[in-house]
Formats: structure tokens, C-alpha cells, sequence
């Protein structure tokens, strides 16, 4: 069996003592690194931090504020149709989760055509905010009303039944029947047709818009049937 050299002895010596000497060291470079990162920052750093957490913020409020300008109809200060669809996608969730019920209201202005065609878009203007005021003034804090067309409306009804939101649609549409307004020193009634669907656990924001979309065509055929029957009768 062969014996080491004196060289490689001294090799295996030097290694021994550099493991040895190993691990006091890192220790050591440890104690200097956390030393290091419990030193305070400088006042300058603490500045520049300051600064980057106000742009943040600026940067925050601004996004919330172009969110909430894309989903505003600013004539009428309401939800427009993307922002009711949102209103409307979250309702459902809340409402299949909570097993609460909901409904969802669609409203067509008669008369607006004629009467922007007649007396102007200004005046048509005045109409429709005469319009979502009478429905602010039907509905709760809670409840969620948009513009979704031109002269279309929708109004999110929050935990009502079927025979309440029967009775809210006809409310609402009895509101803006009775709205009169003068142009050019003559009185106009626009009146708006209403249609209702319930909120089922499967819906989704499409579907639902899609039925009371329906309803509401139904509803306005109907009363203009009722209107013929009326003038003929006459």
C-alpha cells in the first residue's frame, strides 16, 4: 500500500483548516449583511420612497377615474350600457351565490324620434333626463339604472320578487306616461314601454338583457295595439 507525500499531506492539512475556519467566517459576513439591512435608510431614500407612494396613488385614483368615465353617460350622469352590464354581471353573482332574488326592468321611450325630429335634439335631451329622473325618484338607493341605447333604459331591481317587480315595472311606466313637457309652447308626452324579467342562479348578463329586451317589445306592441284599438273606437 503506498504511502501519501509529504505534499499531499500538507494539501489535506490546508483543506482541514479551511473548513474549519469556513463557517466562523460566513457567520461573520452574515452578521455584517444583517447589520447592514437594519441600518435606517437615508433621509434621501426616504424621500424618493414618499414620492414613488404619492404617484402610485395619483396613478390609482386616476385609473378609477377613466374606469368610471367609461361607464358614465354624461348627459344623464347614469350607468351607460357597459357600465349596467357590469352592474348587472356582479348582481347575478351576488345573487346566485346568496340564492336572493333579482329582476331586471327594460324601458323604451315611445315618442323620442318624433319628438327629436320635431323639436330638436335639445329638446329630445330634455326628455330623457326628465325620464331617469322619474325613475330615480321610483327606485331605491340600491337598485341600478342605465342608459342602454339611444331612448333604451334599464333598471337592476335588488331582492325583489316576481309580483313586486311586476308591480315596479308598471309603476315606472306609469311615471314617464305622466311626464309632460313644452315645446315651443306646445305639450308633449313621450310615455315609455316597460318589460320585465326575473334573475335566475344560471343567468348571465347577456341572457337576461336579451329576455327583458323581449318583454319590453311585447309590452310596446301591446300598448300600440291598445292605442289603435282606442282611436278606432273614437
Amino acid at each position: 500500500m503506498a504511502r501519501p507525500t509529504r505534499k499531499a499531506a500538507s494539501r489535506r492539512a490546508a483543506g482541514a483548516g479551511a473548513a474549519k475556519t469556513g463557517p466562523a467566517s460566513a457567520g461573520k459576513a452574515d452578521g455584517r449583511r444583517e447589520g447592514a439591512a437594519s441600518a435606517p435608510l437615508p433621509e434621501k431614500a426616504r424621500r424618493q420612497i414618499r414620492v414613488l407612494k404619492a404617484k402610485l396613488a395619483a396613478a390609482e385614483a386616476r385609473i378609477d377615474e377613466l374606469q368610471a368615465w367609461a361607464e358614465t353617460d354624461f348627459l344623464l350622469d347614469i350607468y351607460n350600457r357597459r357600465g349596467f352590464e357590469r352592474e348587472l354581471a356582479r348582481g347575478i353573482a351576488y345573487m346566485a351565490r346568496y340564492g336572493t332574488a333579482g329582476a331586471v326592468v327594460m324601458l323604451d321611450v315611445d315618442r323620442l324620434k318624433p319628438i327629436n325630429d320635431t323639436y330638436g335634439h335639445a329638446a329630445g335631451d330634455v326628455v330623457l333626463k326628465g325620464v331617469v329622473a322619474a325613475l330615480m325618484r321610483q327606485v331605491r338607493s340600491s337598485d341600478v339604472v342605465g342608459r342602454l341605447g339611444g331612448d333604451e333604459f334599464g333598471v337592476l331591481l335588488w331582492n325583489c320578487g316576481a309580483a313586486d317587480a311586476q308591480a315596479k315595472t308598471l309603476a315606472l311606466e306609469e311615471a314617464i306616461d305622466r311626464l309632460t313637457f313644452v315645446f315651443k309652447g306646445r305639450a308633449v308626452v313621450a310615455g315609455a314601454s316597460a318589460g320585465v324579467t326575473m334573475i335566475g342562479p344560471a343567468d348571465d348578463a347577456a341572457a337576461v338583457l336579451e329576455r327583458a329586451d323581449r318583454a319590453m317589445y311585447a309590452r310596446k306592441a301591446a300598448r300600440r295595439g291598445d292605442s289603435a284599438l282606442r282611436d278606432f273606437r273614437r
